[in-house]
């Protein structure tokens, strides 16, 4: 499927909901060394990348849900769905990818139940003028899957790990332990 073409509300949401198992895959087993490795100055880390993603996916089901139960009708859409991306991940891995698995679950059940009113419900952005839902769903899923080529290709480049052999009992001298003998 490509995503310049326009996406349906199933085909937008079986994408969001397709996400964070996506990354998981993709992040499957990789330590905290890895998560923080930075490929050059102007390369995110994955871990930068996860946490962005994470944040993006708390903020978007917060506009959805106030654009849809509560009639939010202005919102700055582009920043909701692309936060800065200035941070690292600042949990474990595992409990991000829940967090954030467990929230998207809540956006697309929200979704499922939706019809053409509430898919034509608009949005005033003030810098990118009124969106559909549907939009912000679309480029929700175009930012994501952008992130998650960007995922791929940076734990395709990791370096390998190295093995330095087997670790050697520490010197007792050079601890200052006492030589018991």
């Amino acid at each position: 499927m490509d995503l310049e073409e326009e996406l349906s509300p199933a085909d937008a949401v079986l994408l969001m909901s397709s996400v964070p198992e996506r990354i998981s895959d993709l992040v499957y087993g990789l330590d905290e060394a890895r998560l923080r490795y930075r490929h050059g100055p102007a390369f995110p880390t994955l871990g930068g990348l996860i946490g962005h993603l994470v944040d993006s996916g708390s903020k978007v089901d917060g506009l959805i849900r106030h654009a849809h139960l509560d009639g939010l009708a202005t919102a700055d859409v582009r920043a909701t769905i692309d936060p800065t991306h200035d941070h690292e991940l600042d949990r474990p891995l595992q409990e991000a990818l829940e967090d954030f698995a467990r929230v998207r679950r809540r956006t697309v059940d929200l979704l499922h139940g939706w019809g053409k009113n509430e898919w034509e419900r608009t949005v005033v952005d003030p810098r990118g003028g009124v969106v559909t839902l549907l939009e912000v769903c679309q480029m929700v899923t175009r930012h994501e899957m952008a992130h998650i080529s960007q995922i791929r290709n940076l734990t395709v480049l990791l370096p390998e790990i190295q093995d330095l052999g087997p670790l050697r009992p520490a010197d007792p001298v050079a601890n200052g332990d006492p030589v018991v003998g």
